[in-house]
Order: C-alpha cells, then structure tokens, then sequence
C-alpha cells in the first residue's frame, strides 16, 4: 500500500461517513416526525444538535490536533461516533435521538480538520487546494448515500437498521486511522495546549484576512449545510409538491452535484492559479453562484429546482476553498488552528441556522396534509439570502491588508490573493 494512500484514504472514509450522518435526517425526517411527534422547531433542534457538538469541540480540536496529530485524535472521535450512531438507532424519544445525534457530531468533529491538518503535515502548501477540493469531493459521495441509496436500506433495516449499519461502519474507520494511517515525525517538541489556544486568539483571530473571509465563509456553509443536511427534503415536499421516491431522487441529485463541483473547485483553484488568480476568487465566484440558486430557490422556480438544487450543492462546499487559503497565510504551525477557528464559527452557524429555519416555518400552521406551508420556507430561506448579501460585501469591500507577521508569508503565497 503506498504511503499515499495510507496518509489520505483512512480519513477520506471518516469524512464519507460525516458527511453521510450529516445529510440522512433530510431523507429520514418523515419518519423523525412520526415516531417521535417532533413539530418543526423540535425537528430543527434535533438534526441541528450535530453541528452543536461539532461547532463547540472545535477549541480544542485544533489544538489537538497541532499537539497530538491528525491520526491519534481522528481515530479517537471516530470512535466517539459509532457509540452515537448506536444510541440513535435504539431511541426511542427526542431527548436521546438527540444525544446520539450530538455524540455523531462530536466524533465526526474532526473530520474535515483533520484531514486538512494531516494534509497540511504531508504535501506542500501549493498543492493544498487541489487535495482539499478533490478530498471534499470525494467525501462528499457520503450525502450521494445518504438519499437514494440510503432509501433503499431503509426499505429492509428500516432507518434504525440503517444507523446501526453506520456505526458500525465509523467503527471500521476508526480501527483504519490507528493502524493503517502512519505516524507522521515531529522535529521538535510540541506546542503546550495552554499556549496553543492562546495562540488562537492572539494570532488567528487578531488576523485581518481571517476576518474578511469568515463571515462569507460562515453563512455560505451554515446555509448551505442547514439546508442541504434538513430543509431541502421537506422543501421539495412541501413546496414542489413532490413525493418520497422522488424527494430521494432529488437529493441524489444534489449531493452528486456537492461532490463533483467539491472536486472541481479544487481543480480549478489549481489550474488558475497558474494564471495568478487566487483560492480566494474561486471561493468569491461560487459564493456569487450559491446565491443566485437561493435567489430561485425562495422565489420557487418549480421547473427549474432540480437545476437550481444541483448549482446549490455544487457551490456551497466551494466557498470553503477559504481554509486551503489560510492554511497557505499561516503555515503549517497554525495551520491546524487556523481552520479549526474558522470552523468553530461555521458550525455554530450551521446550528443556530438549522433550528432558527424550524422555528420561523413553525410561525405558519400546518397544511392539511401534515405539511409545512410555503410561506415559512420563503421567508426563512430570504433572510440566509440577505445575510449572505451582506458578508459577500464585505469580503468585497474589505481591506485587503493581512498580519504584518505573516504579509511576508502572504507575498510568497499567491494562491491566497
């Protein structure tokens, strides 16, 4: 097996299955609803409890991550999650589905910002982009699983059957990441926790570039996640009046669309940045693209919505292409840190965004079919779109001066630009 191999691929399978436990509650939300006589807001809380956990164990990931390595610390949380997984598939009411879903969040807490860390310790900075938007793509494929196929399972385990398949699965790739991902040398001693996290904030969130693409990079993932993991499945129900067997199909659609365009946003970060056009305008033009599918979206172009959901999966992983940027301002000493910090924010966004949709959907009554009006999907889905508005101003508007610690790191990094 090539060291290649054996660096990358272990994580690529824990990321495939974040991403899969991640989507699944927008495909098994009308079993959710039923079983346990869960209204929208107790929907939304349910579902959201993973980006909780995920955002709040983020602080001392990223040290972690820095002090430990990738492996130890992935193959830990990865642990975590199949006893989450197994706790949901016996629950039997909302308190603790809701537990097993946070234990999923805090064990898959890690699994893009590991991947990215060991990365970061491996290849060189200029092929960072190209591996980050090829690894989401990839792992993206677990939200492909996670409806059609998905709904196939379903139809013989049940969706319960369904989650114990999965944590058995992650526990399957938390024995990968022990013994097959190698030890990765470390030349000197490493950092104290202590001044690890101190570091956070006086360096990464001091830093000036960090904070003209966070806001972007926050409600463009938040939304995107909130969204695409929950809201798209009853969307597609509600309001483009479509039933279970296609609602399954149209998520496929859109997950394969997040993982090609997760692809192909680090494919083209690479070939244009042989042309001096940076990571940052690649993940400026997919924030611009998100926005005009959400545009159709909350004006309810029925006929075009399999369009316009596949142009919302394909550009929203896209804007993260900001973390392959900071990875390159800070280097791989803050490297871990840096991405952690942002996805501290991004998360707690995904969070509170994924309970805040319920709870405005929740101010209309339901339709007589058990449904959620339209009326509550538009508004809710408007103001993500204002918001996201308004920070793509600033990443716009903002000065473009970085750290005088690290302008001399930013000259030598192009890609960042």
């Amino acid at each position: 097996m090539s060291d290649a191999v054996r660096i990358i691929v272990p994580f690529a399978a824990a990321y495939f299955l974040s991403l899969f436990f991640r989507s699944i509650n927008a495909l098994i939300a009308p079993d959710l609803v039923s079983e346990l006589a869960l209204g929208p807001s107790d929907l939304g809380l349910l579902t959201s409890m993973y980006f909780l956990t995920f955002a709040l164990f983020q602080l001392p990931l990223g040290a972690l991550l820095d002090r430990f390595g990738a492996r130890r610390v992935q193959g830990t949380l990865v642990a975590v999650a199949a006893v989450g997984a197994a706790i949901i598939a016996v629950g039997q009411d909302l308190a603790t589905v809701a537990a097993g879903r946070a234990l999923v969040g805090l064990g898959f807490a890690g699994g893009l910002m590991s991947a990215y860390k060991q990365m970061a310790d491996w290849f060189p900075p200029a092929r960072l982009p190209l591996l980050n938007g090829l690894f989401l793509g990839f792992g993206s494929l677990g939200a492909v699983v996670a409806t059609a196929p998905a709904e196939l399972l379903i139809g013989v385990a049940g969706w319960r059957g369904l989650m114990a398949i999965g944590g058995g699965a992650a526990l399957l790739a938390a024995l990968a990441l022990w013994l097959v991902v190698p030890e990765r040398p470390r030349a000197a001693a490493p950092v104290p926790i202590g001044r690890q996290l101190r570091e956070l904030f006086t360096v990464i969130y001091r830093d000036r570039l960090f904070w003209r693409v966070a806001p972007m990079t926050l409600l463009g993932f938040a939304s995107g996640s909130a969204i695409q993991t929950l809201w798209a499945g009853p969307w597609l129900r509600d309001v483009a009046g479509f039933d279970r067997p296609d609602v399954a199909t149209q998520l496929m659609v859109m997950a394969l669309a997040l993982s090609i365009g997760s692809a192909l946003g680090g494919v083209v970060a690479e070939a244009l940045r042989r042309y001096g056009i940076g990571t940052l305008a690649v993940a400026g033009g997919a924030a611009v693209l998100f926005m005009l599918a959400e545009l159709g979206i909350v004006l309810e172009w029925i006929a075009g919505s399999a369009a316009l959901w596949a142009v919302f999966g394909a550009t929203f992983n896209v804007i993260t292409l900001t973390y392959a940027a900071l990875s390159q301002h800070f280097g791989p000493t803050f490297a871990g840190r840096a991405n952690t910090g942002m996805n501290l924010l991004s998360g707690t966004g995904a969070f509170l965004l994924q309970y805040a949709i319920g709870a405005v959907i929740g101010l209309w009554p339901q339709t007589a079919d058990g449904g959620y009006a339209a009326e509550g999907y538009r508004v809710a889905f408007a103001g993500l779109l204002g918001l996201q508005l308004l920070a793509f101003a600033w990443f716009v508007l903002a000065p473009r001066l970085v750290s005088p610690s690290s302008r001399a790191a930013t000259a030598r990094s192009p890609e960042t630009g």
